[in-house]
């Protein structure tokens, strides 16, 4: 088969768990992340495992002529992936607005709203010209609702929710589905590692319950992606069992353990 599919953030967590999903199902695969060993290592598994080709391009998402430059790298030979998985981005700090530091949240604005524009607009323009494509978007249920110190993240991926249903409406007449991922709570990434600046023992926020998994999000995306060409499922919001919502988790201990 000649379909490809590309995922930001392909080193870990949700996108590495994609990789290793779709992989799996004999797609081959453009695997995007700033960390060039991270992405070395991930291929030689995926190929030895899948026999599949694999394009792993390192760069940074927040700087638009890198991605370009990316971009065009891949068109002149001949890819164009049939499916986008946007999903680097993060969250950095948890503090009040008045005591939020500037450079998280130009981290956060810089990855998640601009990093995910930069890639949607140049792998668009060339699906348009192909005539279909898929983009999936990773959201999240801070998207949907805000909680307290998540002023800016939650902001972030409020404006992730509007950019996909925007662009949505910009590209349906072109055949190409746009749909988003919408998780809570997702263990096995490094999310809370990155929102606490590496701090381990702040990160461990996991342990007294059980939150989702990043292959539960991956196997979510997949059911986005496996439709039939007449069906698009345009936003996809789970959580664990003992969550119900941003401020409404059960921490009476791991249950499903």
């Amino acid at each position: 088969m000649n379909k490809y599919v590309m995922i930001t953030g392909a080193t870990s967590g949700i996108g590495k768990a994609s990789a290793q999903l779709f992989a799996e199902n004999g797609l081959n695969l453009i695997l995007t992340g700033r960390r060039e060993k991270a992405l070395s290592d991930l291929k030689c598994e995926l190929q030895r495992k899948d026999g599949i080709d694999i394009f792993p391009l390192c760069f940074d998402i927040r700087e638009s002529e890198k991605c370009r430059s990316a971009i065009e790298n891949i068109v002149h030979e001949g890819i164009v992936p049939e499916l986008l998985i946007n999903n680097a981005g993060g969250a950095k700090g948890l503090a009040p607005i008045h005591e939020g530091s500037l450079e998280h949240w130009e981290t956060m604005i810089d990855t998640n709203i601009k990093g995910l524009l930069y890639i949607s607009r140049f792998i668009s323009a060339e699906m348009v010209k192909r005539g279909g494509g898929h983009i999936i978007n990773v959201c999240s249920t801070a998207g949907h609702e805000t909680y307290p110190n998540g002023n800016v993240y939650c902001a972030t991926k409020h404006a992730v929710d509007a950019l996909t249903k925007s662009m949505r409406l910009d590209l349906y007449r072109h055949g190409i589905k746009v749909s988003q991922v919408s998780p809570a709570h997702v263990e096995e990434t490094e999310f809370a590692l990155n929102r606490f600046d590496g701090d381990s023992e702040k990160a461990k926020i996991y342990e007294d319950f059980n939150p989702l998994k990043a292959s539960d999000v991956a196997r979510a995306i997949f059911f986005i992606y496996s439709q039939p060409a007449h069906v698009n499922i345009q936003d996809i919001l789970l959580m664990g069992t003992q969550q119900a919502g941003s401020n409404f988790i059960d921490r009476s201990g791991r249950k499903y353990d």
